[in-house]
């Protein structure tokens, strides 16, 4: 990989992209829907199917708070608004981190295809499916993992959560091992200001 390619943010939007279309299209698939002439059965509310016996199933749910099913009394508008902030901060964020290391793009690249995903079911899938108005939708959620039962909480098992939260969640991972890797928003700026005055000098040269 050269230099220039190194530099390049559009492989990471790319990946936002993908992993995005992926949760929405799990996501339809669990709900179902009706578009264009195709009409799709999905899972009954609650209807779990056993992928890894006592492990890993399929269980459709759906949440109107936040990433595993965690709600709090701030206000589903609230919500769905502070989402739009953050997705639109973490794109202008990851734009200006192009000169960073690969590892902090990819991560921030996840966090945003996280954030964006079930952004989607909070604005959009209330008016879509005629549940509820805009902004006021709830978050489809279908993996289910067991785990030991952990009493002070009442879990009996993992929340049920979906590709979005997973995203979100490898990305935060994948930050936190390359930690000393991740810049100071000074340094940022710099970066971005260094390359300006560059790409700005090699333009009057060619002139």
């Amino acid at each position: 990989m050269n230099e220039e390619q190194n530099k390049s943010i559009k492989p990471f939007f790319i990946l936002s992209t993908i992993m995005i279309f992926i949760d929405q299209i799990t996501k339809l698939y669990f709900k179902g829907f009706n578009f264009a002439g195709i009409n799709h059965i999905g899972y009954n509310y609650g209807e779990q199917v056993t992928i890894i016996d006592n492990i890993l199933y399929w269980t459709y749910i759906e949440n109107p708070g936040m990433a595993f099913g965690i709600q709090f009394g701030w206000g589903k508008i609230f919500l769905s608004l502070f989402s739009i902030i953050a997705s639109i901060l973490l794109i202008i964020l990851l734009i200006k981190m192009k000169n960073e290391n690969l590892w902090v793009k990819m991560g921030f690249s996840l966090i945003l295809a996280g954030a964006v995903g079930n952004l989607i079911d909070r604005v959009f899938y209330g008016v879509i499916f005629g549940e509820s108005p805009l902004f006021y939708g709830k978050v489809v959620d279908f993996i289910q993992v067991n785990i030991p039962d952990i009493d002070f909480l009442g879990w009996t098992h993992f929340p049920v959560f979906n590709i979005a939260d997973s995203c979100v969640t490898i990305g935060v991972s994948i930050l936190i091992l390359v930690h000393n890797k991740l810049p100071e928003w000074n340094q940022i700026i710099k970066n971005n200001k260094e390359e300006q005055i560059e790409q700005s000098t090699l333009s009057e040269e060619n002139n």
